[in-house]
Formats: C-alpha cells, sequence, structure tokens
C-alpha cells in the first residue's frame, strides 16, 4: 500500500510539474492572440480614416505599426489615442472606434507588433508598451496633437497598455479604460488557480500596482456582466488610483460591448471626462 501511494504521488508531482511547464510555456500564446487579416475597416463601417505606418523598436524588433487616423469633422476636436485588447486586430471590434468617433473626437489606434500588417516580430510585455509610446510620440509629434486635447483609452489588454503609457505622461489630459483587469496573475489565477501563478509568469502587466502613480483624471469603465474580466477589477481599480477619479458599471454590460448596451450612460460620462479635462 505504502509503494502505491508512493507511486500515485509520484505521478501527481509529475502531472503537476508538466502543468507547470505548460502554462510557462504556452502563455505568450495565451495572453497575445493576433491574427493578420482585418475583419472590417473604418471605411465600411461609414468613416474616413487615413492608413498610417509608424515606425517602432531598434535591431531585430525594429518594425512599423500598422495604424490608422480616423479624423473628427469638427475643428479642434479632442483627439483619444486607443489601443485594442489581446484579440485578432485593429480590425476586429470596431464597435469602439465608431462610438467614439460618433462623440465628435479623433481617434488613433494602432496594431501591436506581431498583429495584424504591423512588423517588428512577436509581440511581449515590453513591445507593447514601447508600442504604446511610438503611437503617442506620433501623435503629439507627427500629427500635432496637443497633450492637453488628447486622451489616453485602453480595453481590456489595451487598458494595461493605456495604464502603464498614462504614468509616463501625466501631460496627457486623460485616462479611459474599459473592461481591463488588475494584474495578469489575478487574470491567471481566474482558470489557473492551482498553480502558482506568481512563479511561472513573465508577462506580468500589473496594473493594480501603477495606477496610484497616475497623475491625470482617470475614468474606469466595465459591463457588470463582464465573464473574461471580472467586474470586481474595475472596483480595485478604481479603490487604488487617487483623484481625480471616477467609475462607471453598465448593467448587463459584457466584455465587447458595454458602449452599446448602456450607450446612454456611456456616451454621457465619456462625453462629461473630455470635456471637463481637455483644453
Amino acid at each position: 500500500m505504502k509503494r502505491r501511494l508512493t507511486g500515485f504521488a509520484a505521478l501527481l508531482a509529475v502531472l503537476y510539474m508538466g502543468a507547470c511547464f505548460y502554462m510557462w510555456s504556452t502563455q505568450m500564446q495565451q495572453v497575445f492572440e493576433p491574427t493578420m487579416e482585418w475583419q472590417t475597416t473604418p471605411a465600411r463601417m461609414g468613416m474616413n480614416y487615413e492608413a498610417l505606418r509608424i515606425p517602432v523598436g531598434s535591431g531585430a524588433d525594429k518594425g512599423e505599426l500598422d495604424a490608422w487616423w480616423v479624423p473628427s469633422e469638427l475643428p479642434d476636436a479632442p483627439t483619444l489615442v486607443y489601443f485594442h485588447g489581446n484579440y485578432r486586430n485593429i480590425g476586429n471590434n470596431l464597435a469602439h472606434t465608431r462610438h467614439l468617433h460618433q462623440l465628435g473626437y479623433n481617434v488613433l489606434l494602432a496594431d501591436y507588433r506581431g498583429f495584424g500588417k504591423s512588423s517588428g516580430g512577436k509581440p511581449s510585455e515590453a513591445k507593447v508598451f514601447e508600442d504604446a509610446e511610438a503611437v503617442w510620440q506620433y501623435a503629439i509629434g507627427q500629427r500635432g496633437r496637443r497633450p492637453a486635447q488628447t486622451v489616453i483609452y485602453g480595453h481590456s489588454l489595451g487598458g494595461a497598455i493605456a495604464i502603464d503609457l498614462a504614468v509616463h505622461h501625466p501631460e496627457a489630459a486623460g485616462l479611459i479604460t474599459e473592461g481591463t483587469f488588475t494584474s495578469m496573475q489575478a487574470m491567471g489565477q481566474i482558470n489557473y488557480g492551482f498553480l502558482p501563478i506568481g512563479l511561472l509568469l513573465n508577462q506580468r502587466f500589473t496594473s493594480i500596482e501603477k495606477v496610484p502613480a497616475l497623475k491625470i483624471p482617470v475614468l474606469f469603465i466595465h459591463g457588470t456582466w463582464d465573464k473574461k474580466v471580472p467586474v470586481e477589477m474595475a472596483k480595485q481599480l478604481y479603490a487604488a488610483a487617487g483623484e481625480p477619479k471616477s467609475l462607471l458599471l453598465i448593467e448587463g454590460g459584457e466584455h465587447n460591448n458595454s458602449g452599446t448596451i448602456g450607450w446612454v450612460e456611456y456616451r454621457d460620462a465619456v462625453t462629461a471626462f473630455v470635456r471637463k479635462n481637455t483644453h
């Protein structure tokens, strides 16, 4: 009996180590899920746009970010620099861009390296932060947008990227995140709580540790029916951030459709935030 128990324990240990190795070795594919082909374009959704290529990186990681500039028809309109989530590319879920454009804003959105038609190798946490910086510099430098008229916006994983960028740019007008998480470790523990996630992760996205350092106004938006990122994470980010801050919970909103499900609340909150903080 003792020998059987020892053998069973050894088998469990092998299976557990195998699960740990699988988690460690596949985390890049689980964090980043890019595709090359666009599902749609702004033009197909009734928006005029300009296709851009934004240089980024150096050495073996040097590349160009594929980007779209969707201009407002209003003169001197505020600009929203938009960062999408981990799935597909900028052609996926353009409903966010259409909502923001309908509110009268310029929208600049770009793919990270490894996504869509961007070049420069595979994505990583360090590289997407560098990509976001390149997009910001393009908006302010080549595009001539004033920081005081420019809001950083991120959805899901893009929210973590937007938070990191906003911490480094206190001159920005404000930050809006939608459906974003506290950290990749917290996300991993939802599905892999039996594994030592903190030891295995090398893509950490520790937003909960960064939001206290924000020096600009922030609006957190989250759908109460979000099954991918629990709404409690928005509450935790809100609690950790300093003032000025606001939290919009959209009843019935899921991970990708809060602005559609609760259009009136979404419209009013975003409009009020941008109007108050841009000048």
